[in-house]
């Protein structure tokens, strides 16, 4: 008997027409899509749709974009299978499709708290003074070493531990540079900028936590219908009194997918699949644990593929 855990994608999986042909073809993808849009007074749906590539990467429009496009896949699978899965997990932004998908927070609040999330998370760090890196082949405590090197008085810290050779660090970006500058001195073999605004999982969002705490007071969280493993401890929980806790403390911390995935094998996990645009996580999960088996899809082809192999 095989045992599910859903797994929805964060920021960098998103493209112009994510959901498009999908919506297309099945009346619930669409539904949602409206929904979402209804929720937030505005067209998301265009912009997932037809874009512009533009105003899909504003972090405001990112993040409810990619949590209605999880969720319309989402209620796709359920409507299409029936499938039940054990376990839910997000990466960052995915926690919150992974809380909608569970119960625990209701689809229209939570696009509208992830609009402000966004907002506030670029208003944290004016423009260009944050940044990101991914930093491949290198273990977590040579790049801790060489983050405490670089800091220099300002911040950097290891912010994804992805999977074994790829962690993120973030911070300012002048001690992001510095990480580049001396990583070679340290043996690791590649750093790449990131294409992002917002220096993400560290301290340097503590102004956006603290916002968000603010509106989350507002938020109403339903019992939770599966366990959801958390970014910040790589565990299971299904206490909805630990939602909003989490959810705050995310945004400074680090995301733990590696252990995260593998508390999922731990747990007795056989089958991950992917629900939302792309395939990042898929391809973070192959390195993690080959064993695992896994899907994803994001169109019409790639769904009648997933229908056939798991119904």
């Amino acid at each position: 008997m095989e045992k599910y855990a859903f797994l929805f994608p964060g920021q960098g999986s998103q493209y112009p027409g994510m959901g498009k042909e999908l919506a297309a073809n099945f009346a619930i993808v669409r539904q949602t899509f409206e929904e979402a849009d209804d929720a937030l007074g505005s067209k998301l749906s265009g912009i997932c749709f037809d874009g512009p590539e533009s105003d899909l990467l504003l972090t405001e429009n990112t993040q409810p974009a990619l949590l209605a496009t999880s969720t319309a896949f989402y209620r796709l699978i359920k409507t299409e299978t029936g499938l039940q899965s054990a376990y839910f997990a997000g990466h960052s932004l995915g926690e919150y499709s992974a809380l909608v998908a569970v119960g625990a927070l209701d689809f229209a609040e939570a696009l509208r708290t992830v609009r402000a999330r966004g907002g506030f998370m670029q208003d944290a760090v004016p423009v260009g003074t944050g940044a990101m890196a991914a930093i491949l082949g290198a273990e977590p405590d040579v790049v801790a070493a060489v983050c405490a090197e670089a800091a220099q008085g300002d911040v950097v810290v290891p912010a994804n531990f992805n999977c074994p050779g790829q962690i993120v660090i973030s911070g300012h970006a002048s001690a992001v540079n510095r990480v580049i500058e001396i990583a070679k001195n340290h043996g690791i073999r590649k750093v790449m900028l990131l294409p992002v605004s917002v220096p993400s999982h560290c301290s340097l969002m503590s102004p956006a936590g603290d916002k968000l705490a603010a509106v989350l007071d507002a938020v109403s969280v339903q019992p939770l219908d599966a366990p959801v493993i958390s970014n910040v401890e790589a565990k299971a929980y299904s206490e909805a009194e630990r939602v909003k806790g989490l959810l705050v403390a995310q945004i400074s911390s680090p995301v733990l997918w590696e252990a995260s995935v593998k508390e999922m094998v731990a747990l007795g996990v056989t089958r991950v699949v992917e629900v939302g645009p792309g395939k990042v996580l898929s391809g973070l999960v192959k390195k993690i644990d080959r064993n695992l088996a896994q899907n994803n899809f994001d169109d019409l082809a790639g769904f009648n593929a997933f229908i056939r192999e798991v119904a």
